[in-house]
Formats: C-alpha cells, structure tokens, sequence
C-alpha cells in the first residue's frame, strides 16, 4: 500500500473504533503538530490496528493494559474506553481488565483508569457497572 492508501485505511479504522473522540484528538493537533496526527492516522491505524492477527476488541484490552501500566494517560484512556466499548466489549470486561492490572501496575495506576473508565461509563449512561 502507498501512503496515501495507508492514510485512507487509517482514518477508516480510526472512524470505525475510536469514531468521534479519535477524530477529536487528530483535529486536536492541527494547528500543533499534523505530522503526529497523520503517523497516529496513518501508522497506528492505518498499520498496526487494520493488522488482522488480532480482532479490535482484544487490541483495545491490550491498550488499556499499556495505558493503564503506564500511568499519566487518562486522557488516552478516555478514547481507549470508548473504543473498547464500541468494539463489543462490556462495562464488566472493561472494569475487569482494569482490575487485573492492580496485580501488575500498582493500585494507583489501577485506580486512575478506573476511575477514567467511570467518567466514560456516566457519559454513557452506563453505570453502576455490576460484577
């Protein structure tokens, strides 16, 4: 694929997962920086998430692991759990993957994409998550 195929597939991806909120964020850095726009377009979509080796909702229980042990990332994890969301996994799934990277990450670490996960989940009218 050529650039400009790769791009293509990219805001295709980008659109279907992430739908309002990634596009957000690639508008977001217009007037910043376009070249980071089109290499999270263009690389981390348009490459690494059109991959088919791993379906979309266990790339995005990957990401919010990756997030999550990272730290600092909420506003990240923000999108990363609307896509989980959009790409068929539940508020329990969700909240359990979260929970699992206490054992790995740290409490704090763990809190704090919860706690990012539940601002998600009100917006969508999705609490109280029961499990």
């Amino acid at each position: 694929m050529n650039h400009d195929d790769t791009y293509a597939q990219g805001l295709e991806t980008l659109r279907r997962i992430d739908g309002e909120a990634g596009q957000r964020v690639v508008d977001s850095l217009a007037d910043i920086s376009p070249a980071l726009a089109e290499q999270i377009v263009s690389w981390a979509f348009g490459t690494m998430y059109s991959r088919e080796e791993l379906p979309p909702r266990d790339r995005q229980l990957v990401t919010l692991g990756a997030l999550a042990a990272l730290g600092g990332c909420e506003p990240q994890l923000d999108v990363h759990v609307n896509a989980a969301l959009n790409v068929g996994l539940t508020p329990t799934e969700v909240t359990e993957a979260l929970l699992h990277t206490a054992v790995y990450c740290g409490i704090p670490r763990s809190l704090n994409a919860m706690f990012a996960a539940k601002k998600v989940f009100a917006e969508r009218g999705l609490l109280p998550v029961t499990s």
